[in-house]
């Protein structure tokens, strides 16, 4: 595989057993993380990645089965709306829609469930 300059790839991340690593453990961790620019090709399978400051410390030149590509898509993209954060550093959480209801009954007794959009 080749990549040029300026194009996004995902990087692989090895599986250590036991290892939390971004926020998820064991099989839930990710196998790839982020794209990441290519900033240049250091030799015909070693490519040299953009990294963020939280990752200084890891070496950014890697083997081209480290890498895949990075195809955009517009739902990745996610729209946010900016919160308004009050004086103690809470927010208030408004209601967008009640999508379902469903009352799921347990021996005697009935539990109503909403699934709501906030």
């Amino acid at each position: 595989m080749e990549f040029e300059a300026g194009k996004k790839v995902f990087l692989k991340v090895a599986p250590m057993k036991g290892v939390l690593r971004f926020g998820k453990k064991g099989k839930l961790s990710p196998d790839f993380i982020r794209p990441f620019k290519i900033l240049e090709r250091v030799s015909s399978v070693a490519y040299r990645l953009a990294f963020p400051p939280s990752l200084s410390i890891v070496h950014n030149v890697f083997h081209v089965s480290m890498l895949r590509k990075y195809l955009m898509d517009p739902s990745h993209v996610v729209d946010f709306e900016p919160l308004q954060l009050n004086e103690n550093l809470s927010y208030e959480e408004k209601l967008a829609q009640i999508v379902a209801r469903e009352v799921k009954v347990l021996h005697n007794k009935e539990v109503p469930l909403v699934k709501v959009l906030w």
